[in-house]
């Protein structure tokens, strides 16, 4: 006996989201009750920047996606309740940003995000 799925992850959103600057279309993938946390060189993995719920994540995701800089999806992994993903970014005096990203998704919405992210110096 089979069990049903939940809604499905919409990949195509994500990648709408990211590539088209829209920090609205990517709060809409989230929980309300999400969780986000941020590991780079200036908030390392015994201190990470967290984010609680729709309104924190809205302000970090409009800050990021407002920045004048390009963002592309260059790979998605859905998983069950689990999406993997890497994304590459440039700012225009050519500094690149790679990102990578695991989420845990609850009824097709995510739910925890851990994004460790690197840039060049």
């Amino acid at each position: 006996m089979g069990s049903a799925l939940g809604p499905a992850f919409d990949t195509e959103a994500l990648r709408r989201g990211i590539e088209g600057h829209s920090a609205a279309a990517l709060l809409s993938l989230y929980a309300d009750d999400a969780e986000v946390r941020v590991v780079d060189h200036n908030t390392q993995p015994s201190h990470p920047m967290v984010k609680h719920g729709r309104g924190e994540i809205a302000d970090m995701l409009n800050d990021v996606y407002s920045r004048d800089m390009t963002h592309k999806l260059e790979q998605c992994v859905v998983d069950g309740n689990h999406v993997a993903y890497t994304e590459s970014c440039q700012y225009p005096d050519g500094v690149k940003v790679l990102a990578s990203s695991m989420m845990s998704l609850r009824d097709g919405k995510i739910v925890d995000h851990t994004l460790l992210q690197a840039w060049d110096e």
